[in-house]
């Protein structure tokens, strides 16, 4: 069951499902970010491009469209797509929390797996893979198989960012980081020291392109964070997340 609670934010609200927060949205200002892992996805939209240039982002899971409002809201005319699957979750948001005007978002009614076949080669800038199901993100969204098609349906420079929950010895993202590794040259990831020194479980973020990355201006944002965390780059995702045998249909 999806429901709604006001935060002590004024217009700002948190979306939860069953108990789990999904999304905090802030309808006076959408470059809030009040979740660490989302602000950590703020900082890859930030670094791939030059400050207000739009990009073509398709978004796989929409709930309360916390990051799709930031990048309207940081990059005016910008196209951007949402796979959202659950009708209920996109009624109860237009209904509660809606899009600004014009704000370039259109969200379709269809699962990542479906959604994602039916874009056209070179579609995006960037494909953002956050979408979960009883605290996982679905397995048929993690395959070598469905990666060959995320990289099909991006530019030359765009990128592919993941959001996965794992803990240390992270055979789960190590899993994953083996079939990104047949489409994409360049990988980064980026989480909290503790979940990487396996304090606790926690978001790893997972940024995979064809052309490098920049890796630099995203550990820049890091330290710069109100709640700092590391970034690998492609030696250390080696080194740490190596080994894994990728997901396959």
């Amino acid at each position: 069951m999806w429901e709604l609670q006001p935060t002590e934010r004024a217009r700002a609200f948190v979306l939860s499902h069953d108990g789990r927060a999904q999304s905090h949205v802030d309808l006076d200002d959408p470059t809030y970010l009040a979740f660490d892992y989302v602000r950590r996805m703020g900082d890859v939209v930030d670094v791939l491009a030059t400050p207000g240039e739009p990009l073509r982002v398709v978004h796989v899971g929409g709930a309360g469209m916390t990051l799709p409002r930031y990048v309207a809201a940081t990059r005016p005319t910008s196209a951007q797509v949402v796979l959202e699957p659950d009708e209920a979750v996109t009624e109860l948001v237009r209904a509660e929390l809606p899009l600004p005007r014009r704000s370039g978002i259109k969200v379709r009614p269809v699962d990542g797996l479906t959604g994602v076949a039916a874009l056209p080669d070179g579609r995006a800038d960037l494909l953002v893979l956050d979408a979960y199901a009883d605290g996982r993100v679905p397995a048929e969204l993690l395959t070598r198989e469905h990666t060959a098609e995320v990289a099909r349906t991006l530019t030359r420079g765009g990128a592919y960012l993941l959001n996965l929950s794992d803990r240390a010895p992270f055979a789960h993202t190590r899993r994953v980081v083996a079939g990104l590794r047949a489409s994409f040259a360049h990988l980064a990831i980026g989480a909290e020291p503790a979940t990487l020194r396996g304090r606790r479980d926690g978001n790893v973020m997972v940024l995979a392109g064809r052309e490098p990355l920049p890796v630099e201006a995203l550990r820049r944002r890091a330290s710069e964070s109100p709640a700092p965390y590391r970034v690998l780059d492609a030696d250390l995702v080696s080194d740490s997340f190596g080994g894994g045998v990728p997901f396959t249909r």
